[in-house]
């Protein structure tokens, strides 16, 4: 689905990050949502360098993706999801199984597995030359290692955590993406073979590539001059 000017939906999103977040900042969520539930949408770009004071009225802490749409403002990735899908009408009927299994998976990606995740990411990559981050690894990997464990089991041979493909495989697809690798051969995803060709399944699904180049295209033309004098 081509971003829209005219559209409804709005998402706000960064005009350029670092190298190391591009492709992971979470704005990627609602647009993935949108393109797999057919929704135009348009793009407002703000700087995260300097965010602009206005922007804190609408997102208290500055982050991204706020989604408008229409006199509804949403923040929290999470939370736009859930409206994208309402609007797509995605999301099984209220009351249902179906409709309390989406959620419950889609909480369980933020909740359970996200925490950890990004713990292993300032451990492996912000401060990886700390020496408590040294000292973290060990356990850290193994807890890690238990949550994931247990979430290949609950998976078992389905295609999807809850049925049809959902927003829960959204979140939980965009989640496991950012666990970074320890090496060669040491994927804690890559370890795990079901979990593994869950994940290869969502990133193939095409309109998680349209989201992702969608989200990409402004990072080059928006990077800093000595960025682009280095490119």
């Amino acid at each position: 689905m081509p971003i829209d000017p005219a559209a409804a939906i709005e998402i706000t999103a960064f005009a350029w990050v670092p190298s190391f977040a591009q492709g992971h900042v979470r704005d990627l969520r609602p647009r993935w949502a949108c393109e797999e539930y057919g929704l135009p949408y348009r793009v407002r770009l703000i700087s995260a360098v300097e965010r602009p004071e206005w922007y804190y009225d609408e997102q208290p802490w500055g982050q991204v993706p706020f989604v408008r749409d229409g006199e509804v403002g949403i923040f929290e990735s999470g939370a736009t999801l859930i409206h994208i899908a309402e609007k797509a009408g995605a999301l099984p009927p209220a009351g249902s199984q179906e409709r309390a299994s989406v959620l419950s998976w889609l909480l369980a990606a933020f909740n359970s597995i996200e925490p950890l995740v990004m713990e292993t990411v300032n451990c492996m990559v912000f401060s990886r030359r700390e020496e408590w981050a040294r000292l973290r690894k060990p356990s850290l990997a193994e807890a890690v290692g238990a949550r994931l464990d247990r979430l290949e089991a609950a998976l078992g041979d389905r295609a999807w955590l809850a049925g049809e493909f959902s927003i829960a495989d959204i979140a939980m697809a965009t989640i496991l993406r950012a666990l970074p690798d320890d090496g060669p051969g040491t994927s804690l995803v890559q370890a795990r073979p079901a979990l593994a060709a869950y994940l290869e399944r969502a990133l193939a699904r095409p309109a998680f590539q349209r989201a992702l180049d969608a989200q990409l295209a402004p990072f080059a033309h928006n990077a800093p001059a000595k960025q682009k004098e280095g490119a």
